[in-house]
């Protein structure tokens, strides 16, 4: 489950962390339980990440149908009749 406070993380430092992990679980060198606490920790953090990625996801698949339905009004009543 994911803490208020990594709610309230932006979606760079959420990223920015999530890489330190990375990079402190790929150099090695910590225990067992500190690898374990990095992993869960990285995992939380790539949750806060998705969920940022689908909201700009969502919003621009908002603003897009927006936009094609204004062309779909501008574009009502040009068709020609014979």
């Amino acid at each position: 489950m994911t803490s208020k406070v990594d709610e309230a993380l932006g979606y760079e430092q959420a990223r920015d962390e999530l890489i330190e992990v990375v990079r402190r679980l790929e150099a090695g060198g910590t225990t067992l339980e500190e690898s374990l606490a990095l992993w869960e920790r990285g995992e939380e953090l790539a949750k806060v990440c998705r969920r940022w990625l689908e909201g700009a996801r969502a919003r621009l698949d908002a603003a897009l149908a927006e936009e094609e339905g204004e062309g779909d009004e501008e574009g009502a009543g040009d068709g020609a009749e014979s």
